[in-house]
């Protein structure tokens, strides 16, 4: 009886070992499995990129959308006197633009009576490539729709945004954008793949202009590539190729991929 006792204990140890090594085998698989998965979601955040509205509360965080300016005249003069390239091209001042009646009701009113200067950001693209800020407000205006792809600079962290802290806005045609100081942002996006874009950028005069001869005292000092501009560059844009500071890190945002 003692035998057959000690048989019986031994078998259902047996039992219990295996259950066991079977459990372990699939909690392993489960890990791998949630592993692949983070990865492809990491991997994926083009394709997964919401894009939200500028009107929509998310985006208070970010900007605003102005009320009361009429920009006729502005937007004629941005259609049709500046170009619409294939690639990205940024003037910083355009005396056509400069000239027209928006310009002493952005320097009084938005500006505060502060000098500014109204230039353009024209062309097609579709990617994020770069972060900058500046340490005032900019004023986005479009012909048609366009997307903004923006982040705040508390999301730097050691020097460095991870891109999927980065955000996806569309402005329509006309609306009057402010982007605050504390939002890091680059070129527009198409509103619609290969439509383009012709957008109206106002700032303080001498805002990425040449970049002032100082000694930088810190490490946020080395990231400005322009007066009052300050960049963070993703490794694969041509900025980072041509010396800027490389401080994002995941995925190059390719709005096309969604």
């Amino acid at each position: 009886m003692k035998k057959h006792y000690l048989k019986t204990v031994a078998l259902l140890l047996s039992v219990i070992m295996l259950a066991g090594c079977g459990s372990s085998g699939g909690s392993a698989s489960s890990t791998a499995s949630a592993s692949s998965k983070q990865e492809t979601s990491s991997s994926s955040a083009s394709s997964t990129l919401e894009i939200k509205r500028v009107t929509d509360p998310e985006f208070a965080a970010y900007g605003q959308v102005m009320q009361g300016y009429d920009v006729k005249n502005l937007l004629t003069a941005l259609d049709e006197k500046t170009p619409l390239p294939e690639g990205v091209e940024y003037v910083t001042s355009v005396s056509a633009l400069e000239e027209t009646d928006a310009m002493p009701v952005f320097k009084n009113n938005v500006y505060g009576g502060m000098p500014i200067q109204i230039g353009y950001c024209n062309g097609h693209n579709t990617k994020l490539n770069c972060l900058e800020y500046h340490r005032d407000s900019e004023i986005n205006i479009g012909t048609k729709d366009f997307i903004l792809l923006v982040a705040r600079r508390d999301d730097i962290k050691d020097g460095k945004v991870d891109t999927s802290k980065v955000k996806a806005f569309l402005a329509k045609a006309g609306e009057v954008v402010e982007i605050y100081a504390t939002t890091l942002h680059y070129a527009p996006c198409d509103g619609n793949t290969g439509d383009g874009f012709k957008v109206i950028v106002v700032l303080p005069k001498g805002t990425n202009e040449s970049m002032p001869s100082f000694t930088p005292k810190n490490d946020e000092d080395k990231w400005m590539t322009a007066c009052n501009k300050w960049l963070l560059a993703h490794s694969e844009s041509d900025e980072a190729k041509n010396g800027a500071y490389v401080g994002l890190t995941g995925e190059n945002i390719d709005i096309s991929k969604r």
